[in-house]
């Protein structure tokens, strides 16, 4: 993405919050961390339509890698539940009748339907399975089966709702489907807690809105490589280049996460949205003179990024439905004690997300049909591209299958497990 201004960056590095570099990275040559020589290709255009290839991401980076599925605060009440659907997993984050939250497979013992049909919603002091009726408590053991009698005796743990691994941070729930190589969330999103100590994540309220959901029709790391970069932002989102000017700084993906601000550009703004948001911007009060005025991006390896703002917080994740069909999903949180001023400005902020979210799906459709053009030869990253460049790295560590040509038909698995082990 492009560049914060010197100015904006000296004031932030008086700020005890934040930890920044001495050198600011993108500015000039002299004082970028980026190789002077470095691979500038980007992933093989096979890597994107491959269905060995998406099969071993699913596995990996999908089942095995934490899912943020909410904020407590979308379950605030004994009963509340909210479910997500990816990759062929089903999980269930539950708030028990003890008011603790738990997560689960959304999976009956019995035939292995769905216990939970809805998205979201409130099962009072039971979940009762709607194919045959089997019934468990809020805190995932089986309460009784229909007509026991013809079934042996059941023990209530062991055929119980299957728990998935769960993790919280400042509110927000994660699961994990399958043992992975991921630390906890919680432990990795430390690094950040500092900074975000004044947004009070944990006390954030639903928006009442829910999360939304827009299908893409196009490999899911194509939404990847178009949100880990800001090279395109002043062409293809007028909103945004409005809001922060060159006021843009990325920190490249590191140790599983990125990190990127965007500082208000001086000026009163030209589109309507932008003008009416620097205008009536009611910011949360705990936060210090820099964050009142900027955008904070936080991302977490392989799709998920957070959006603090002055404001209001949000999140968007995106996750493979099928090859060249992906979910992009999200959802939008409001402070706790919002008041009118401040709902306005939500609204306003959304309003400039959603324009540059649908400006996004038509880059990233776009990026995804140039693999199969006879034209194409790959690409040519920028210096301002180095994010894109950076996340194709993590990718190649888990799959160094990528660093070479197609394998044969039946055999990526193979050749990307010997070149692991080559690598140690």
């Amino acid at each position: 993405m492009f560049f914060v201004q010197c100015v904006f960056f000296q004031l932030l590095r008086k700020t005890k919050r934040l930890c920044l570099p001495e050198k600011v990275p993108f500015l000039e040559k002299e004082n970028t961390n980026i190789p002077n020589e470095w691979d500038r290709a980007g992933l093989p255009a096979w890597s994107f339509f491959n269905n060995e290839m998406f099969e071993a991401e699913k596995d990996l980076l999908f089942r095995r890698h934490w899912q943020l599925v909410c904020h407590s605060s979308d379950i605030p009440n004994n009963g509340d539940f909210v479910t997500l659907d990816l990759v062929g997993e089903r999980a269930l984050v539950l708030r028990g009748s003890d008011g603790e939250v738990r997560a689960f497979h959304n999976l009956c013992k019995h035939r292995g339907s769905r216990v939970l049909a809805e998205g979201s919603g409130n099962c009072k002091s039971a979940i009762t399975c709607p194919f045959h009726g089997w019934t468990y408590n809020l805190d995932g053991t089986l309460r009784g089966a229909a007509q026991p009698a013809s079934l042996p005796t059941l023990d209530p743990v062991k055929y119980g709702l299957p728990p998935l691994e769960m993790d919280i941070w400042n509110g927000f729930i994660f699961v994990r489907f399958q043992p992975g190589p991921q630390p906890a969330l919680s432990q990795v999103l430390k690094n950040f807690d500092a900074e975000v100590s004044q947004y009070q994540l944990s006390s954030l309220k639903a928006s009442g809105d829910g999360f939304w959901t827009e299908q893409i029709n196009a490999n899911w790391k194509c939404v990847r490589d178009v949100d880990n970069e800001g090279y395109h932002v002043p062409m293809a989102h007028p909103g945004l280049h409005d809001l922060f000017g060159k006021n843009y700084h990325d920190e490249p993906l590191k140790d599983g996460l990125s990190r990127s601000v965007g500082s208000f550009s001086s000026g009163s703004g030209r589109m309507w949205s932008v003008k009416n948001y620097k205008k009536l911007l009611r910011a949360k009060d705990t936060l210090d003179e820099v964050h009142k005025k900027c955008w904070l991006y936080i991302g977490v390896f392989p799709n998920l990024v957070f959006g603090l703002y002055p404001d209001s917080v949000i999140f968007y994740q995106e996750y493979p439905l099928e090859n060249g069909k992906s979910i992009q999903r999200g959802g939008n949180y409001k402070y706790a004690n919002e008041d009118r001023e401040m709902r306005i400005s939500r609204y306003l902020s959304m309003r400039i997300d959603r324009l540059t979210s649908k400006e996004d799906e038509q880059l990233i459709q776009w990026s995804w049909e140039a693999a199969f053009s006879s034209a194409y030869e790959g690409i040519i990253l920028s210096d301002l591209e180095y994010g894109v460049k950076a996340y194709h790295d993590t990718l190649r560590q888990y799959f160094p299958v990528l660093k070479g040509p197609e394998p044969e038909k039946g055999k990526l698995l193979h050749v990307n497990n010997r070149l692991l082990a080559e690598q140690g």
